[in-house]
C-alpha cells in the first residue's frame, strides 16, 4: 500500500463540532485547522486534520445510540443522577426538567436530538421549583426527574451561598436534596464547602512545611544535579521517541489523559517548572498543577485526602473515577 496516497487522500463529512481543537468521526480524532463556532459543519478531512467548510444539518443521528433523561440547564440528568453535558442545543431551548432524548456521538459526547413528550410528572415537579416546594409529596415522579429538580435546587441555592459546585460533588445526596427542599441543598453546599477548606489548609500546612525544608537543604547543587538530569532524559527521550515524536507539554500532557480516558482541553506554564492542565473527564472539567518534567501531580484540583504526590496526570482520571462512582468527590479547583 502506498501510505503517501492514502495522507493526501480528501474526504468530505458532516460532523459535530463542539469547540476546542479536535473532532472525532466513527474511527479517529483529527485536528481542526481553524476552530469555528460549534455546531453541525461540513468538513474536509485529509490525513491527521479536518477544515470546515460550511454549515451542515445533522447526519446519522438515527443510527447513534438514543439516550433519554431531564433537561437541566445545558445537562441532561439520566439514572443514577447523571448528569452529562448536553451538546448542540437548539436557540428554542427546551423547559426546565423537560424530557429529552440525545444521541450518543463516537467519543462519548450526548448530542441534542429533540424534546420528548411531557406528562403530569413534568409539569408538577416544574411547579414545585416555581413555588419553592420539596418534591416529596410529589408522586409519579422518576429518579432522573427528581435528580434534575434536586440539582435545579442546588444551583439555585449555590447562587445565594456563592458556593460553587459540581454535579458529580453531589450525586449521592441529590435525590434526597429533592425530597427535602431547600434547606437540605443549603445543607448540602456547606458541608461541601467546609471540605474544601479543611483540604486546603491541610495542603497549605503540607506546603509551608515543604518550603521551610527546602530552605534548609543545600537546594543549589540539587537543583543543577536534577536540571543536568532532565536535559539528559529529554534527549534520550528525543532519541527513543523517534525523528518527528511529540515531546513538548501539550503532547505528553494530551498522551497521558488520552490513555486514562480523558480529553485535554489547555494547559499553561507556571513558575518552578509546574504544569497547569485543565482537561474534561465523565461530564466534568478538573484542574490540576502538575511537575512539567515528570506529570507527577503537585495539586490534583480534587481532595486526594494528601496523596496528590503519589498519583501522576496518567492515573489522576482513574482515582476520579473512583472518587465518583463512590460519591466522595470534592472539587477544590474550578476551570
Amino acid at each position: 500500500m502506498d501510505y503517501r496516497k492514502l495522507l493526501g487522500k480528501v474526504e468530505s463529512a458532516v460532523l459535530p463540532y463542539l469547540g476546542g481543537g479536535t473532532v472525532d468521526t466513527a474511527t479517529r480524532r483529527l485536528r481542526v485547522t481553524t476552530p469555528v463556532a460549534p455546531g453541525w459543519w461540513r468538513f474536509e478531512l485529509k490525513g491527521r486534520e479536518a477544515t470546515a467548510r460550511e454549515p451542515a444539518g445533522p447526519e446519522g443521528l438515527e443510527a447513534l445510540p438514543r439516550v433519554r433523561g431531564h433537561v437541566w440547564g445545558a445537562r441532561l440528568v439520566l439514572e443514577g443522577a447523571v448528569a452529562r453535558p448536553l451538546e448542540l442545543l437548539p436557540e428554542d431551548e427546551p423547559s426546565p426538567l423537560a424530557p429529552v432524548s440525545a444521541r450518543r456521538w463516537h467519543d462519548g459526547a450526548l448530542l441534542f436530538d429533540g424534546v420528548e413528550f411531557e406528562g403530569e410528572a413534568e409539569d408538577a415537579a416544574r411547579r414545585a421549583l416555581e413555588e419553592g416546594r420539596p418534591l416529596a409529596s410529589v408522586k409519579g415522579v422518576s429518579a432522573p426527574l427528581r435528580a434534575a429538580f434536586g440539582y435545579a435546587l442546588l444551583e439555585a441555592a449555590s447562587r445565594t451561598l456563592d458556593i460553587r459546585f459540581a454535579p458529580a460533588e453531589t450525586r449521592g445526596r441529590v435525590l434526597r436534596v429533592a425530597e427535602l427542599g431547600r434547606p437540605e441543598a443549603e445543607s448540602c453546599l456547606r458541608a461541601l464547602a467546609e471540605e474544601r477548606r479543611v483540604h486546603q489548609r491541610a495542603l497549605e500546612a503540607r506546603r509551608v512545611a515543604e518550603q521551610q525544608r527546602a530552605w534548609l537543604d543545600a537546594q543549589t547543587v540539587r537543583a543543577s544535579e536534577l536540571a543536568q538530569e532532565a536535559r539528559r532524559r529529554v534527549l534520550s527521550g528525543d532519541m527513543s521517541r523517534g525523528r518527528g515524536a511529540p515531546v513538548g507539554d501539550h503532547s505528553r500532557a494530551e498522551v497521558a489523559l488520552r490513555g486514562a480516558g480523558a480529553r485535554l482541553l489547555h494547559h499553561r506554564r507556571m513558575a518552578g517548572n509546574q504544569l497547569e492542565v485543565t482537561f474534561s473527564f465523565m461530564g466534568e472539567r478538573f484542574v490540576s498543577i502538575v511537575d512539567a518534567r515528570t506529570l507527577q501531580v503537585l495539586d490534583a484540583g480534587v481532595c486526594l485526602a494528601g496523596a496528590d504526590s503519589e498519583v501522576t496526570l496518567e492515573s489522576l482520571p482513574s482515582v476520579i473515577r473512583e472518587a465518583i462512582d463512590t460519591d466522595v468527590l470534592v472539587i477544590t479547583r474550578h476551570a
